[in-house]
């Protein structure tokens, strides 16, 4: 039980994460779930809780869309459906065409030109729909000649 809780001292953690240290540090699979369970009840772990703060931050430092965050979240071992629903709860209030239209900002602001295909290529990376990436090549009417026009200029 210390090791699981000094494990959370250090930063937040998903339920999984912390299983995955207890059996690494040596502790069996029986163990490492009911100290997991016992965390839980102590509400020191809660999924839903680090989702959200988690996309919070992360929105906040690299605007993305929902695909890409909901396969982060996986890998950090939250659970498909929670995923889904705190991704669903947080882009009731968030834009994702806004979200675009900040990280096309902030690549435009470190200097980068980017083609019609390099920002295709860039906001897909970023997880943005198919929708909202054509929204933005509108928006911003980009299109190939005229970057390659102002770069000869």
């Amino acid at each position: 039980m210390q090791l699981g809780v000094q494990f959370l001292a250090r930063r937040d953690r998903t339920a999984v994460q912390v299983e995955r240290y207890l059996l690494s540090k040596g502790a069996s699979s029986l163990q490492a779930r009911q100290i997991v369970r016992r965390l839980s009840d102590l509400h020191y772990l809660n999924d839903c809780d680090y989702a959200q703060r988690w996309i919070d931050k992360r929105l906040v430092s690299r605007p993305m869309g929902q695909e890409r965050l909901k396969v982060e979240l996986r890998a950090k071992g939250i659970a498909e459906t929670l995923a889904n629903q705190v991704i669903a709860d947080v882009f009731r209030e968030i834009n994702e065409e806004a979200l675009a239209c900040r990280a096309l900002k902030a690549a435009r602001c470190r200097g980068r030109r980017l083609t019609r295909s390099q920002t295709v290529r860039f906001l897909h990376q970023r997880g943005f729909s198919e929708e909202t990436i054509d929204r933005m090549i509108e928006k911003f009417r980009i299109d190939e000649e005229s970057v390659y026009e102002e770069q000869r200029d």
